[in-house]
Order: structure tokens, then sequence, then C-alpha cells
């Protein structure tokens, strides 16, 4: 089975590298580039895993399975946790005897169809990414 991760932060940097790895190769597959569509795109593409943790997946589950609608969530929250709680109800089917936290963090460890992110928050992350990484360039060429 899966590790069990702690918080969000534990993999912050995981989750910047793959959106950095998905705008990258978008951004080398067009002919020509419109910033208003990049964000758009990479947001929908598949990624390696859900990106919450276990924990915060695992309250949001419970609280689902005792009829908790996610009514004042953002819709791309919600739509995930939905995806989770599906995959949840139907790895349940196939191993009843683990707890749902265990299966909770089976499945946030599972591909996930899309980074669940907004166009402009994946824009804000890209470019302080961006801007970090030239900075430690802009430091490196310093110490030369």
């Amino acid at each position: 089975m899966t590790k069990i991760i702690g918080s969000t932060l534990e993999y912050m940097e995981e989750r910047i590298t793959a959106l950095m790895e998905e705008y990258d190769r978008y951004i080398a597959s067009c002919d020509y580039i419109r910033m208003s569509e990049v964000f758009d795109h990479i947001v929908n593409q598949p990624c390696c895993r859900f990106w919450v943790s276990n924990f915060r997946a695992y309250v949001v589950v419970l609280k689902m399975m005792k009829g908790y609608r996610l009514e004042k969530m953002r819709s791309s929250k919600k739509e995930m946790f939905q995806e989770i709680f599906r995959r949840v109800c139907a790895l349940k089917e196939h191993h009843p005897s683990m707890s749902l936290f265990q299966l909770v963090a089976e499945v946030v460890a599972q591909p996930a169809p899309k980074f669940y992110l907004t166009p402009s928050s994946a824009k804000i992350m890209v470019y302080k990414a961006k801007k970090e990484w030239y900075a430690k360039k802009k430091r490196r060429m310093r110490l030369c």
C-alpha cells in the first residue's frame, strides 16, 4: 500500500514540479503560444496524484459519508473531493477490511484526472516558480 504523507506542504514542491513540467511540455508543443489558453490547458491535464493531504481528504470523505454536501467549497476542490469519494467507495468494495484512512491514502496517491486548480491559481504558481528559478540562476551567476 502507499506511504502516508502528512501535510500538503510536504509535497508542495512536487506539485510545482509537476505543474512546471506540464507547462513546459505544453509550451514546447505549441507553434504559436496563446497565454490565455496555456493555463486552461495545463490545469486539465492528468496528474500523478491528488494534491491534498491524506488527513484533509479523510476528513472531507468522512463528512461526505455522513451526508455533507460540500456546498461552500470552490468548484474545483468540490470536484476533486467528489472524485476521491467515488474512488474510495469503489475501493472499499474490493477491500472491505481496510480502514477509511487507508482507503483515502491509497486513493490520494493514485493518478488524478487533472490538477484541480483554477487557471489563475496555476498562473500564479508557475510565475512564482519561474521568478524563483531566475533569482537562483542570477545568484549562481554572481558567484562565478
